[in-house]
Formats: structure tokens, C-alpha cells, sequence
């Protein structure tokens, strides 16, 4: 069933209509971060609004950290924070996906979407992503009981001093290994099913499919996209969170302009 809002397309209601996914080239990643900034910059109040709740749950996580004397515990939110981040990205998708169709930026329209996803597939794969995480908490648990023993970090000037030295730096790289395979995994799901299953009405499984294979057809550039990603959301957390007001929507709308490239056939 198409979407009403959206423009008319042929190929927009079956799942065998999805096309294969195009190749992109390095240049294309430059490209969509432009279009990204623009899109930001056209409709900055959005991406405020959407990335407002990441800054706030992250000011929460570290209150409750702080307050229970285990600061440690935002290492695992942190470096596992990418694999949240493409769920905030839903509403920037519509944002940027109205300024490309010259649809009106209507706060009330955009939010109406954002609300009705709940009857679509995005739960489903929102589910995923919640999964994924709180198993990659509890991995990360696991990593830190196996090198630390009962040993208790209980503020951040003795969690420094004991994470730089020997059990403390091995915990922190194969910690960082296996986040960053979970990391990847849920980037391949979500890089373009997010944002297919936004534009039309497919299941969430045939998205991370699709998703899946054009990660295929595009390993160096995926790969180079996600590093990008991952490394401007940590550089983004590091001033109190509050570098994600910029960063996260104008990845959210550069990865919309990737997605539009990648299934453009």
C-alpha cells in the first residue's frame, strides 16, 4: 500500500519491485554530506527537535552514572551509542525526503508520519536495533568482568588510572573489536533499510536484506561511510553531547541522499 503523502511510483508497492542496488563511488559520500548540511541548514528546527532526545538521554545516562558512582558504565553506552543512532534518523529521512519531492516542510505533516510509522515496519526493525544493543551492554559487561575480575571503577580520575594500564587497555581494544562488529552488522541492516522502509511499504526483513546486498556491491565505500559516521558521533558525544544538535541531523539527511543513490535504478 503506497503512502498517500508520497509522490506517485510504479515501483512503490511490491517488494519484488525494489531495485538492485546501484554502485557508488567515494565522491558520492561527499556529495550527500552537501546535501546533508543543506537540507540542515533549510530546516534546522527538525533536526534540533529529533536530535534534542539524544542529547537529553545521554545527559541522563551519565547522571545515573555519576550519581551511582560507576562512571565506567558510559564507556559501553558510548561506544555502543552508533548502533542507536540510525533510529533517530527516521524523521530527518521524511524532512529530507519532502525537501527533495518540493513537498511543504509542515511540522504537523512530518510529525504525523513520524507517528504513524508505528502500524509500518520501523518497530520491527527498531526492535532489532534495541536488541542489539542492550546484548552488546550486556557482551560488554561480560568483556569487563573477564579482565577486571570484582575490581570497581568508581570515578573517572581511577577509572583513567586503571583503564591505560595493562588489563585495562586489552578490556578497551577487544571491547572496541567487538563493538565495532556489532556495529557493523546493525550499519548493514539499517544503511538502507531505515530508509527504504520509510519510502515504501516493504517488510523489515526484506529491508535488511536489501540493505545487506548493497553493502555488498559497495564494501569500500559502506565501509568508508561508516567509519565516517562512527568517528563524528564519538567526536560529537565528547562535548557533553552536545555536538549530536549538529552531527546527527546532517548525517540523518546525508544518509537519506546515500540511500536515493544507492537504489536510484
Amino acid at each position: 500500500m503506497t503512502r498517500p503523502d508520497l509522490p506517485a511510483r510504479d515501483d512503490h508497492n511490491l517488494p519484488d519491485d525494489i531495485p538492485e542496488p546501484a554502485q557508488i563511488a567515494l565522491s558520492d559520500l561527499s556529495a550527500a554530506l552537501t546535501l546533508g548540511w543543506r537540507d540542515f541548514r533549510r530546516a534546522p528546527a527538525f533536526g534540533l527537535m529529533f536530535s534534542a532526545f539524544y542529547v537529553l538521554g545521554g545527559w541522563a545516562l551519565a547522571s545515573v552514572a555519576f550519581a551511582s558512582g560507576r562512571d565506567w558504565w558510559l564507556i559501553p553506552f558510548i561506544l555502543g551509542f552508533p548502533l542507536i543512532a540510525p533510529f533517530a534518523a527516521t524523521g530527518l529521512y521524511e524532512v529530507s525526503r519532502r525537501i527533495e519531492a518540493g513537498q511543504p516542510l509542515e511540522t504537523a505533516r512530518i510529525l504525523r508520519v513520524v507517528f504513524e510509522q508505528r502500524q509500518r515496519q520501523i518497530p520491527s526493525m527498531a526492535m532489532v536495533i534495541l536488541l542489539l544493543f542492550m546484548f552488546w551492554v550486556f557482551v560488554a559487561h561480560t568483556v569487563f568482568a573477564l579482565f577486571m575480575g570484582v575490581s570497581a571503577l568508581t570515578h573517572i580520575t581511577s577509572s583513567a588510572e586503571v583503564l591505560l594500564q595493562g588489563r585495562g587497555l586489552a578490556m578497551l581494544v577487544l571491547g572496541t573489536l567487538i563493538g565495532g562488529g556489532f556495529a557493523a552488522v546493525l550499519f548493514s541492516f539499517t544503511v538502507v533499510g531505515l530508509p527504504l522502509l520509510l519510502d515504501r511499504e516493504v517488510d523489515f526483513i526484506t529491508a535488511i536484506i536489501t540493505s545487506c546486498r548493497a553493502v555488498a556491491a559497495n564494501p569500500g565505500v559502506m565501509a568508508a561511510w561508516a567509519a565516517l559516521i562512527a568517528i563524528w558521533l564519538f567526536v560529537a558525544i565528547i562535548p557533553g553531547f552536545l555536538g549530536l544538535l549538529i552531527v546527527l541531523p546532517v548525517l540523518g539527511h546525508a544518509s537519506w541522499h546515500i540511500y536515493r543513490r544507492v537504489m536510484a535504478n
